[in-house]
């Protein structure tokens, strides 16, 4: 008989803080019954993810299941189903899923692969070179790749691997230092930065720009075009830095690098022309860009705008009909409706607990205690990105410390006086590049830690290095490009 999979020790964990925040804890002046006993079952699905007591989206099936059956959020049950099921109308939770589908194309296709071996083709000669050339092929396939792990540690990873072997660098032979644990480095750490750059580019930044509307009573919703152009210089100015720095921290014993342009060459070659599913794939994902950046509107006005979400259906209609993605590969890509489930519980909690005042609640909490320090609202902002920042150390998912945390500081940063559009950007680029941090900070980093290239120390020296560099170019360079956009 399989063993079901379920982890004993977290989930009782779990269940036990639910139990003792319900019943034990007193429920704080100002919040209501049914406020507390939802961050009751709130709190406890976030300890289950940390934990990883099931998959995330068993999780989020019980999270429905007791939100439905508790009625915390209506007083009548058809009600109480309503509100726990409401996160399936959500659209950004569809765009994530449907992306993630046609992100498979990438990979059935190979021009995932073709893309990272022609980038190393031309930039090759100098290991610092095929740095860039990663870093180049992450940018160029970040915005229709929803799933950073899928990215980084499934198609850039292995490019990165082969790299490295040709040149005989391997854990197994004492050889990481050679090149491999210079381009391991530099394959993690451009992976966060892809992610703050798209909100297609990692699963949980629609439930910022969601979370980011609800606080401010929809006044700030951000657009697909409004965080690209947001995001592009300090991405752009991120990506630059990180193979310099990790090649002054680590410098490779390889420097120069003239097989690897041969050797992308060769792998081109056994790939021969495109194929009609790449060229495809290259037609989609043109078609996707030129509509998420809203150009027709531009061009043409607002009648010819298109919704992103609509979009994403089209992209995935046109892999259809052309027959690149069959209907057996929409179904077997579990991550996109894994993905759906999961989110859809996480945005219904974070959204009911908006609406109850629990999250306004917090957040005043979080206020008081930096505004008695007396400073102003930009070093109270400084002290908010830090904290939520730095305490991504606890955490092992990205979507759990976005969900557990994102809306109250944003809530509370706005009462500190911080620009509502300048605050969001900020916090939003603060959720992915927060991923730089450990070996455990998303899925991404197992993948490449687990391939022996690199130390935990080293890792973890490099993670802190490169956070202080990230956040200070988002604050600073995003800060100064924002306000030239007039974003406030």
């Amino acid at each position: 008989m399989k063993t079901p999979d379920i982890r004993i020790i977290p989930g009782l964990i779990s269940v036990f803080i639910t139990l003792l925040i319900w019943f034990i804890v007193p429920v704080p002046d100002g919040v209501s019954a049914n406020a507390w006993h939802l961050l009751a079952l709130f709190v406890g699905t976030v300890v289950a993810i940390i934990g990883k007591a099931m998959p995330i989206g068993a999780l989020a099936i019980l999270a429905i299941t007791l939100v439905a059956l508790t009625g915390v959020t209506s007083d009548t049950p058809a009600g109480a189903i309503k509100d726990a099921l409401s996160g399936f109308s959500n659209s950004l939770i569809w765009l994530i899923g449907i992306a993630i589908v046609i992100s498979r194309g990438l990979a059935k296709t190979g021009l995932g692969n073709r893309i990272g071996y022609y980038f190393i083709s031309l930039f090759g000669k100098k290991t610092i070179g095929i740095g860039y050339a990663l870093a180049i092929s992450e940018l160029v396939i970040a915005p229709v790749t929803p799933s950073n792990t899928a990215r980084g540690g499934g198609i850039i990873h292995p490019i990165m691997k082969s790299i490295a072997t040709s040149f005989g660098s391997s854990p197994e032979e004492g050889t990481s230092r050679k090149i491999g644990h210079y381009l391991a480095l530099v394959n993690y750490h451009i992976n966060p930065i892809t992610s703050a750059m798209f909100i297609t580019a990692t699963a949980p930044n629609p439930l910022i720009v969601k979370l980011i509307s609800d606080a401010t009573g929809a006044n700030i919703s951000i657009t697909w075009g409004t965080w690209a152009l947001a995001a592009l210089l300090p991405g752009l100015v991120c990506i630059a830095l990180v193979p310099l720095v990790v090649y002054a921290i680590y410098p490779p014993e390889i420097k120069s690098t003239p097989d690897a342009k041969t050797y992308a060459k060769s792998r081109l070659a056994e790939m021969g022309p495109m194929s009609y599913g790449e060229k495809v794939m290259v037609a989609v994902f043109a078609l996707l860009l030129i509509l998420w950046a809203g150009i027709p509107a531009m061009l043409f006005g607002a009648d010819y705008a298109v919704n992103t979400t609509a979009v994403a259906f089209l992209g995935l209609s046109v892999l259809l009909v052309t027959g690149v993605l069959s209907w057996d590969d929409v179904l077997k890509e579990k991550s996109a409706w894994d993905t759906v489930v999961w989110f859809s519980a996480l945005v219904m909690m974070a959204t009911f607990l908006n609406k109850l005042g629990l999250v306004q609640w917090f957040s005043t909490v979080v206020e008081s205690n930096i505004e008695h320090f007396g400073f102003d609202w930009a070093i109270s902002v400084v002290i908010l990105v830090a904290i939520y920042f730095y305490v991504h150390y606890f955490f092992a998912s990205t979507t759990a410390h976005i969900t557990a945390m994102f809306a109250a500081f944003y809530a509370a940063g706005l009462a500190l006086g911080a620009p509502p559009l300048y605050l969001g950007l900020l916090l939003a680029g603060a959720s992915s590049l927060m991923m730089s941090l450990t070996h455990y900070a998303t899925g991404t980093s197992p993948i490449i830690f687990g391939s022996g290239y690199v130390s935990m120390e080293d890792w973890w020296i490099m993670g802190f290095i490169m956070s202080i560099v990230n956040l200070t170019v988002w604050g600073i360079v995003g800060g100064l490009w924002w306000k030239v956009l007039g974003y406030w």
